[in-house]
């Protein structure tokens, strides 16, 4: 008598928040090289940048994601942010250690609570125990929603507010890039393969192509020529960082 075959395990799901940026571009390449099977939420949050949006929908097919989905939040309801706000201009040719320095108007209140509890969501209806993001407490140090406290609140968060986490699952927060500087971000993803091209950083792109001169662009420039590595970028400008 033949013996019956046991069906493949199933494999490991997560789900990894998707902006169409370099950053979650290169962290949904992380994931699929760790084995996991890659639902990406990308979210319509208003954002004065919706181009990210087509640029989430073109990486995730080329990385091959299982599944691809856009959630929609009306974050211009609140403003406070040049990201959500059309009266608050997007900062333009600042200098490095401007950027570094404090919280910037590009800050979106409270966004990636919002985007991580989405993320949980759906990854309790998937029976994923994983969700990964590109946070990057280096070159976004200003960001509070970057840091490991944020993160690892957002863990015991899961715990008790979840049915999973109830019933004795974890949740776990992945952030890979969170201590690489975009020079090691544009590295890492060259190797596995990112689609840099059809990426999209611009906080304010002009006519389809990035500013060259907000801070997103500044440091993507600058982490293609650290990096060595040529910069596919279409800029509506030729400047150079100061």
């Amino acid at each position: 008598m033949a013996s019956r075959r046991r069906p493949p395990p199933r494999p490991r799901r997560a789900v990894v928040l998707l902006s169409g940026g370099l950053d979650s571009s290169t962290v949904l390449a992380v994931a699929r090289e760790r084995g996991f099977e890659t639902h990406c939420l990308s979210v319509d949050y208003g954002q004065r940048h919706r181009g990210e949006l087509l640029a989430a929908r073109r990486v995730a097919r080329v990385l091959g994601a299982a599944s691809h989905r856009v959630a929609r939040v009306n974050l211009p309801l609140f403003g406070g942010s040049a990201l959500t706000d059309g009266a608050i201009a997007v900062p333009k040719d600042r200098a490095e250690a401007d950027i570094a320095a404090g919280i910037p108007v590009t800050y979106v209140p409270a966004r990636n609570t919002v985007m991580l509890s989405l993320a949980l969501a759906w990854a309790e209806v998937l029976g994923a125990s994983d969700i990964f993001l590109g946070v990057n407490a280096v070159d976004y140090s200003g960001y509070p929603d970057c840091r490991p406290p944020f993160l690892r609140a957002f863990e015991r968060l899961a715990r008790v507010a979840t049915r999973a986490g109830v019933e004795g699952g974890r949740l776990r927060i992945h952030a890979p890039l969170l201590r690489l500087s975009k020079r090691g971000i544009v590295r890492l993803g060259t190797r596995l393969g990112v689609p840099f091209g059809v990426t999209q950083t611009c906080y304010d792109p002009i006519r389809g192509r990035a500013c060259g001169r907000c801070d997103a662009c500044r440091l993507r420039r600058r982490g293609f020529e650290e990096a060595g590595v040529p910069d596919p970028t279409r800029y509506s400008t030729s400047r150079k960082e100061k």
